[in-house]
């Protein structure tokens, strides 16, 4: 699942994350560290157990040691393939259980996999802990036997969607396939990518699947780790029951290291019909992971590009002006690494320059290293982020489930920590010297359909197979099953019976206090000292809401430049003030509010409070800054040009609002608003509606209200208020008959679908009564749109709807999914199906389950403190009650099943609605305007109707 993808990445970044992890400052390594314990079933079967009582949830997450690297060439994709298949059913757990069990239970649930590994994790309220091991259990040990050839020729589509998707229908998107099959030997395994190649997908067959099964996921190759609310001797009893009998196959060995090295410098061009900007990646081969070089080649990464001082981002963003931006990382995996230098250049840039200025760069640093502040500066993060990255139980179980299972013991962290405390500026120098200066590597350029001049001169054409719009249809399905039987697995006990959930767990809500300054500023808290952590944000009411029709993309801007120093300090030395707190701060502009958030640890608090408050009372306004981000954004405006769902978004926005709305243009601006923008109308903007009555703040950690209050001292004495005026636009009216528009992207493999329509105000009670009746039309796996668009239909690899709030106008609600260009049309007439048919056929036990889910999600609401401060900013920014989530849970209570179909009828009319399809128009065009659910109206990429070409 490419949810599947995000979350392996998570897992992953969560891996290079926690092997960063410091000491910082007065603490000792000993307390970066999780308390656990370990044991080992008689099948090999690792178990480790986490007790985390904070809130009533537990979190499971099995890790296997088996990812794409232990595929055979011609079987391509198979172990992603794989996970996927395990997500339909087993012997035990009826069809499609993994998809709807986990949410009714209040839960959520996903896989992932990776090069070396696949994982699966399910987080739910504490009382389904063994109905989760039950259904576990039963995908390890009980599977096999419930897998047929309909459901495997049946799962094939929705990878092929997720293919498409993720790599195929996006810019950049063959980029690691192109390097890793240029930097790999054939057959090497990290030669091709987790996602296979559609044809090997194509060719899977029933044998495939059993042999994978039982060579790689015998108990005995993976880990399994329960973190939560746990009683851990209960615990350890349930997992003997599920998981003791199983037994043990296939192969547990780990692999060699195989870390390659090139003969010479490869470079490869390719013509991306998706990419507006020209784009460089130099890629060289490293290290495996937890080979001794691996910590200062991840130190050098951030200190080739990261900060203002680095000389990457010096030489080409500053000085030579190629680029809005430039990357360096390390990626070490299981059986080798690399270390890649990337540059997304500005539009019609010529790719040999950006080489030239980078090697240049390189030499430099070479004869002039760099200042010990900068390796000082990861550093202090470090600490912040161990915090952060067990904030969660969830993040709790991945760490110690990848120590465990590619490290050999949870406890690994120990030496993670010491290896990146003992980096020194001489290990940074020697494996720069070692594996990038001067070595051989590989060099792609990818640059925009039609201009392949931009590409080094001298490069090789990419060998990449496009896919045909109209190829790879759906499978055949040559297996009925009927009433499917076969022989089940003997077990010591019947696995046909579900567990029941075990005693309802207790919910405590946090308290919240309030309070406010004498100059307007609203402040929301929640103290909670698990961890010395704080997150905090303060909203300014306006945003985009209050830029000028003909200079939009001014608010967005004014963020951009406010990070970018302070009167009394350069933009190097804030960026050095908050790095060495250890801190983050971020600013950003959305359609109706700027928001200023930061994240630190407790002790460091107050500095970081008072480097806030300079940046929001004492602007810099560097001319110098301004420049580069003006074209940083050019760029970034011409590359959503080619992003099918940003173009859906755009043009959604343009016809729901209507032309004269300020929030029917993007917020970002338009290249000729954009560019004619000076710095003279942000200093205006900032004048005109920085006021700290228009301002609520919100905090959420280890810090108590008085410090809170203090720290805000400092904005009460010199922030002064005044009324500012906020303009008022006319939300136009929901549309009477649909409104369908088409966005033409020529030889798109997968069409975006959206559709929305204004609702109620936020506060309005019947937004709530929209959220209980959306449930099992959108909301999740278990919705209608999932379980029809992609379970049965296979057009897509997700289908969604959801409600959102606003601030200004009505709330709305929105359907999407991306499905394959050839289906769009049949997609189009399940969606006008679904919802057609949704309140006559809502049942009293999809109110049941509903009810079930979204009073038992409770238990996980206020985990983190990143969720406690979303809830301080809903009660602020939309003027809810603070005990709205209360007011929700009621509303779930009382709901009745006429209730819920009149909410549908009165909001999920598709007659109300105004579609976006953004696709292929020479094969999908014409056939909608026949059978479409209205007569499409063609427009460009930014909603300007342009007539049928």
């Amino acid at each position: 699942m490419e949810k599947n993808k995000s979350i392996a990445i998570i897992m992953l970044a969560m891996m290079v994350l926690v092997s960063a992890c410091t000491s910082g400052g007065s603490e000792s390594s000993d307390k970066l560290s999780l308390d656990y314990e370990k044991f080992t079933l008689d099948n090999g079967l690792d178990v480790v157990l986490h007790q985390d009582d904070s809130d009533p949830i537990v979190a499971v997450a099995i890790m296997i040691h088996a990812g794409s690297s232990r595929e055979k060439p011609g079987r391509t994709g198979f172990a992603h393939f794989f996970e996927h298949m395990l997500f339909q059913r087993s012997e035990n757990v009826p069809d499609g259980g993994f998809f709807k069990n986990i949410g009714e239970w209040g839960g959520t649930f996903n896989g992932g996999t990776w090069t070396d590994g696949t994982q699966y994790y399910e987080v739910v309220p504490k009382d389904a802990l063994e109905k989760v091991l039950w259904m576990e259990s039963d995908r390890m040990g009980f599977f096999i036997n419930a897998v047929t050839l309909a459901s495997l020729e049946g799962e094939k589509p929705v990878v092929q969607n997720e293919k498409r998707q993720n790599y195929d229908n996006r810019p950049y998107g063959h980029t690691r396939s192109v390097i890793a099959k240029a930097i790999y030997p054939e057959g090497h395994p990290y030669s091709w990518l987790t996602i296979g190649e559609l044809e090997d997908l194509k060719n899977a067959t029933l044998e495939d699947v059993k042999e994978f099964y039982e060579e790689w996921y015998g108990p005995n190759n993976a880990t399994i780790v329960i973190a939560g609310d746990i009683n851990p001797a209960d615990v350890k009893t349930m997992v003997e029951k599920y998981f003791g009998e199983i037994p043990s196959r296939g192969t547990d060995t780990t692999m060699d290291p195989m870390p390659v090295s090139l003969d010479e410098t490869k470079v490869i061009y390719y013509e991306d019909n998706f990419a507006k900007l020209p784009e460089l990646r130099m890629t060289f081969p490293t290290v495996e992971q937890y080979h001794p070089d691996q910590w200062a080649l991840d130190a050098l990464g951030q200190i080739l590009y990261d900060g203002k001082r680095a000389p990457l981002y010096k030489a080409v963003v500053e000085e030579a002006k190629l680029a809005p931006r430039i990357f360096a990382y390390n990626s070490s995996s299981e059986l080798a690494g690399t270390f890649t230098l990337s540059v997304r250049a500005n539009a019609g840039t010529d790719l040999d320059s950006v080489r030239m200025v980078i090697n240049e760069a390189l030499k430099t640093f070479d004869a002039e290293g760099f200042d010990i502040k900068d390796l000082d500066r990861i550093k202090a993060g470090l600490e912040t982020d161990f915090y952060n990255g067990i904030s969660s139980v969830l993040s709790k179980a991945f760490q110690l489930a990848s120590y465990n299972e590619f490290a050999g013991s949870p406890d690994f962290i120990e030496k993670d920590i010491a290896n990146i405390q003992a980096v020194t500026k001489d290990d940074v120098m020697r494996v720069f010297r070692k594996y990038v200066l001067d070595k051989n590597h590989v060099v792609t350029n990818f640059v925009p359909k039609g201009s392949p001049e931009l590409a080094i001169q001298g490069a090789i054409a990419a060998d990449i197979k496009e896919e045909a719009i109209n190829e790879y249809g759906q499978s055949e399905v040559i297996e009925e099953e009927g009433n499917l039987t076969y022989t089940k697995t003997t077990s010591s006990f019947d696995r046909s019976v579900e567990p029941d959930f075990g005693e309802t767990p207790l919910v405590n809500p946090p308290t919240i206090w309030t309070s406010e300054t004498s100059n307007g500023i609203e402040t929301y808290g929640v103290e909670v000292n698990e961890l010395p952590l704080v997150n905090f944000s303060m909203r300014i009411e306006g945003g985009h809401y209050l830029d000028s029709p003909d200079k939009v993309g001014v608010a967005n801007l004014l963020t951009d430049i406010m990070m970018e120093g302070t009167a009394s300090k350069t933009p190097e030395e804030l960026e050095d003030a908050i790095g060495q707190l250890g801190a983050s701060i971020n600013m950003f502009s959305s359609n109706e509010y700027i928001q200023i958030s930061g994240n630190c640890l407790s002790r460091n608090f107050e500095e970081t409070m008072n480097l806030v408050n300079e940046i929001l009372l004492e602007p810099r306004w560097d001319q110098k800054e301004f420049d580069r981000i003006i074209n940083q954004t050019l760029q970034s405006i011409k590359q959503r040009e080619t992003n099918p769902n940003s173009v859906a978004q755009t043009v959604l926005a343009k016809k729901m609002y209507g032309e004269d709305h300020i929030l029917s243009h993007p917020a970002i601006g338009y290249e000729e608003t954009v560019s004619e923008i000076t710095i003279e109308d942000l200093k205006e903007f900032y004048q005109n509606y920085f006021v700290p009555n228009l301002a609520n703040f919100h905090i959420a950690g280890s810090v108590s209200q008085s410090r809170a209050m203090d720290a805000l001292s400092r904005l009460t004495a010199e922030w002064q208020s005044k009324e500012v005026q906020l303009p008022e636009y006319t939300t136009p009216n929901v549309p009477q008959e649909p409104q369908v528009y088409f966005v033409d992207v020529p030889n798109a493999k997968q069409s975006v679908i959206i559709m929305s329509r204004f609702t109620v105000p936020s506060n309005d009670p019947a937004y709530n009564e929209i959220m209980v009746a959306n449930e099992k039309l959108g909301a999740g796996t278990a919705g209608r749109l999932f379980q029809i668009m992609r379970e049965e239909k296979q057009y897509t690899y997700g289908a969604s709807s959801f409600p959102q709030r606003n601030v200004s106008v009505p709330g709305t609600i929105t359907a999407f999914s991306s499905v394959k260009s050839s289906t769009t049309k049949d997609a189009l007439a399940t969606f006008k199906e679904i919802f057609a048919e949704y309140p006559d056929t809502y049942t009293e036990d999809d109110l049941q389950k509903t009810k079930t889910s979204l009073i038992k999600e409770n238990a996980r609401r206020f985990e983190t403190l990143g969720r406690l401060l979303g809830i301080l900013q809903n009660i602020s920014t939309y003027g809810l009650p603070k005990n709205y989530i209360d007011q929700e849970q009621k509303t779930v209570t009382a709901a009745t099943i006429e209730s819920v179909q009149a909410t549908a009828n009165d909001y999920f009319d598709l007659s109300n609605y105004i579609f976006v399809i953004v696709g292929d128009k020479a094969t999908q065009y014409d056939q909608l305007r026949v059978n479409g659910p209205g007569d499409p109206v063609l427009v460009d990429k930014y909603g300007q109707d342009v007539g049928v070409m």
